[in-house]
């Protein structure tokens, strides 16, 4: 058969012509377009069709573009105009038209074999699998001289270049254990006894390692120059064959893992026995029975060997995960063959019909005894004393906790008995003696503890009864009247007491449990400030409440301040120091006072001690120092030169590291001279870090610096080290000034004191000055400086300016 061209729409004259031009193919006419598109949809080797643009009855530009939608031809026009070789002009003549139809048929075909080369070059260069065409060589011939083509993805896989697969050959990049099945077929394929064959195997790459891939071998013959032998088609299936090791080793693993499994597989049907269908041989081990006994339940079942306070539980579990398809997982008891109790865990899931029915179920169950005694003594270590074995403060906490959500209307209070004053006897006695005492302690209480009366121990030093179910107030004074009763027969005797605090716990009591603790621990240290004989309790009320409340307002405020935000005002008040022989004011102490705008002027006996708790005193005595230092440069600029600034100081801040070179940094910023500054201490800071603070003591001396013990004789007082302090200076504390108002002077030993600093070669300040007696008998006795109201209250830095201006004398004793 062969090919057709197809002419439409043209006259009997112009087709005899085309025909007579054309007589090696079979040229066609149809009348029209309808026609035309009829032998289009029929005839086979369409190679070129003719429309005559000139006929009256064709829409020849209508049959064009519906032919052009679906090209398999070429398309020529007859027309009177136009220009190109697709366009025969009339009339038409049979060397006109055999010329332009070759032409026009001659470059429809190079374009098809361009198009078909394009197609082949897309698949062969970008195609994902690898693909190598080789002609007339064997896989051990060496140099492949002739036509071998490779396309990227198969270097990719093989690790080897197109240069390097023509050197050697693919036999030697064949793994040795694949390679005699692979010539086998090979030589099969070379003899024509099979078209294509397809097998697994592994290719070396350079580095040694291999690839495994799927390969496909097929004979190839294609009419060109070259007659191709064969094309190789593989697909790298390293990631599979990883997949199906892994797969044999789980499953190799899984029959080694059931025969060590410390505990059993099984699967069961789901009925209200477990029927058993199957268990592995670790049935022995963990149950005591043979898994034979236990299949189909010949001997026994399955549910039988459950605790029977576990079973129920155990079937709603599962009823509740197997319409969701969960897994299962329960911790429970088993008894033994030999009536041993054994503690389990069993992990499982249900098997489904394809309607969705539990068919079976499945998993595994092992022996987690060992586990669950280490658990059990976790959390007896967790919510127990170990010295006692009492519950801690964390178990409490969690009762707390509980009863605050499920038990708000249960009568219930919290009793504390704080013997803090174990610490002191710890220190003079040792460890082990405040441990016997606690033990003693525990043992005592324990008689008082029941159900409603549980005994925690929630410190080092403090036990908690938690009361409940109690009818009113009087019976938890009577309460803490028994724990008093108790603790005194042996306490007493050791001279240590104890304080009792109560907090009631009411419907409108806080849900913070933490906040409840630390209001009982509040009262019971209220306890032991107010103590009447040996012991006292204290009930945790408003008056406490907002106490505690204002403390930490002024610890918040505090905190802010340091921070630089708070907007609270901390600012320095001066009190003068008159010296007596000369009846000048020779210094002031700088003295600290805190502004809040919610609590009005806050007194420094209240925040100080905040301070030094929190350790803000840190970065707040900073504060004070560059204000102290501020005024003392403003009262040098004005011409008082020797005015001294005393500034108090706390041991936190002169045991800081770097106290005495941030000091210095201070002076030198406010350019004042070291030798007018005074830094006050409390002789109490010397009862501990004896040696470290003498020694800073001593740096600050060496710069200028004067040092005064402040409130002299009622802390430290050890005369023994007296002249061994580095201090310039004793300021004798108020209460022995005040007991000049109701002694003589025979009797009144401030005068003593006195003498004993001036023979220590110390200066001598008297505070608290506020009656002219007092004064009186301080000149009498040779007192250096005095201060206190009876010369001036504390003062702003105008008022104090002005006093330095005005220098009141205080009148002589007539």
């Amino acid at each position: 058969m062969g090919d057709n061209i197809l002419v439409v729409g043209s006259s009997r004259d112009d087709w005899a012509t085309i025909q007579a031009a054309l007589a090696v193919y079979n040229v066609i006419l149809a009348k029209d377009g309808r026609q035309a598109l009829e032998y289009v949809a029929n005839l086979s080797n369409l190679v070129l069709i003719i429309i005559d643009a000139t006929s009256e009855t064709l829409d020849a530009l209508l049959l064009l573009h519906t032919l052009e939608q679906d090209p398999r031809c070429a398309v020529m026009l007859i027309s009177q105009t136009g220009e190109g070789e697709s366009v025969l002009h009339t009339p038409l003549t049979r060397a006109c038209v055999s010329d332009q139809v070759q032409q026009v048929l001659q470059k429809d075909r190079c374009k098809q074999l361009n198009e078909q080369s394009s197609l082949f070059n897309a698949i062969f260069w970008q195609a994902p699998i690898g693909i190598t065409i080789s002609h007339g060589i064997g896989p051990l011939d060496g140099t492949i001289n002739e036509v071998f083509s490779v396309n990227p993805r198969f270097e990719e896989i093989t690790g080897r270049t197109r240069a390097e697969l023509k050197t050697i050959g693919w036999a030697s990049i064949t793994h040795p254990d694949d390679l005699e099945a692979d010539l086998v077929q090979f030589k099969r394929l070379q003899a024509g006894e099979i078209q294509s064959y397809s097998m697994e195997k592994r290719y070396i790459k350079s580095d040694g390692s291999w690839v495994w891939v799927s390969m496909v071998v097929a004979s190839l013959q294609i009419q060109s120059n070259h007659s191709y032998s064969h094309i190789c088609l593989v697909q790298d299936i390293s990631q599979r064959k990883q997949a199906e090791q892994q797969l044999a080793e789980s499953e190799r693993s899984k029959s080694v893992l059931l025969s060590h499994l410390p505990g059993l597989a099984y699967r069961t049907k789901y009925d209200p026995d477990w029927t058993v269908l199957y268990v592995s041989d670790g049935c022995k081990n963990l149950t005591g029975y043979e898994p034979a006994s236990l299949v189909g339940n010949r001997d026994i079942s399955f549910n039988e060997l459950i605790v029977p306070s576990y079973r129920q539980a155990i079937r709603e579990e599962w009823e509740r995960v197997l319409p969701l398809h969960q897994t299962f997982t329960y911790e429970y008891e088993i008894i033994k063959a030999d009536g041993q109790r054994v503690w389990v865990w069993e992990t499982g899931q249900g098997y489904y019909t394809q309607r969705g029915e539990v068919q079976e179920l499945e998993g595994i169950i092992l022996d987690i005894s060992d586990r669950k005694k280490v658990e059990q003594e976790l959390t007896f270590y967790n919510e127990h004393d170990m010295l006692t074995s009492l519950y801690n403060r964390r178990h409490l906490e969690n009762l707390l906790h509980e009863d605050i959500q499920l038990h708000a209307c249960l009568k219930r209070a919290v009793v504390a008995v704080n013997l803090s004053a174990l610490h002191t006897a710890s220190m003079t006695y040792g460890f082990q003696y405040t441990q016997e005492i606690i033990k003693k302690v525990a043992t005592a209480l324990l008689v008082l503890s029941n159900e409603q009366c549980l005994l925690c121990k929630t410190h080092e030093y403090r036990f908690s009864f938690y009361v409940k179910n109690y009818r009113e107030k009087q019976d938890l004074i009577d309460f803490c009247k028994r724990i008093s009763s108790l603790l005194e027969t042996f306490l007493i005797i050791e001279g240590i007491n104890w304080g009792i605090g109560i907090v009631e716990i009411g419907r409108d009591a806080t849900k913070d449990v933490e906040q409840l603790l630390r209001n009982l621990l509040v009262a019971s240290e209220q306890a032991l400030q107010q103590l009447h004989g040996q012991s006292s309790y204290c009930f945790f009320d408003t008056e406490m409440e907002e106490r505690l409340y204002r403390e930490e307002e002024i610890t918040a405020e505090l905190s802010r301040i340091a921070a630089g935000e708070g907007s609270g005002s901390l600012f320095l008040n001066y009190q003068p120091i008159f010296e007596l022989a000369s009846n000048k004011i020779v210094g002031f102490e700088a003295l600290a006072r805190l502004q809040i705008s919610s609590l009005g002027l806050i007194s420094p006996l209240q925040f100080i001690p905040i301070t030094e708790k929190t350790k803000l005193i840190i970065p707040l005595g900073d504060s004070i120092i560059l204000q102290a230092l501020r005024f003392l440069n403003t009262l040098h600029g004005k011409g008082y030169h020797n005015i001294v600034m005393s500034i108090n100081i706390s041991a936190i801040q002169l045991l800081k590291h770097d106290f005495t070179a941030n000091l210095l940094r201070m002076i030198k910023a406010m350019q004042v001279d070291p030798r007018c500054i005074c830094l006050e201490i409390t002789e109490s800071v010397f009862a501990s870090n004896y040696q470290d603070i003498n020694r800073v003591l001593g740096q600050l001396q060496s710069m200028g610096i004067q040092i005064a013990i402040d409130d002299f004789g009622t802390g430290y007082s050890s005369l023994a080290r007296e002249r061994e302090l580095n201090i310039n200076c004793l300021k004798i504390d108020k209460f022995f000034i005040d007991k000049l108002m109701t002694l003589t002077d025979e009797e009144a030993i401030t005068g003593d004191i006195i003498s004993l600093a001036h023979k220590l070669g110390h200066c001598v300040v008297a505070e608290g000055i506020e009656h002219e007696r007092q004064l009186q008998y301080l000149r009498k006795f040779g007192c250096d400086k005095i201060q206190g109201y009876l010369i001036s209250r504390p003062v702003d830095e105008k008022v104090a300016l002005s006093l330095l201006e005005a220098q009141a004398h205080i009148p002589s004793k007539d």
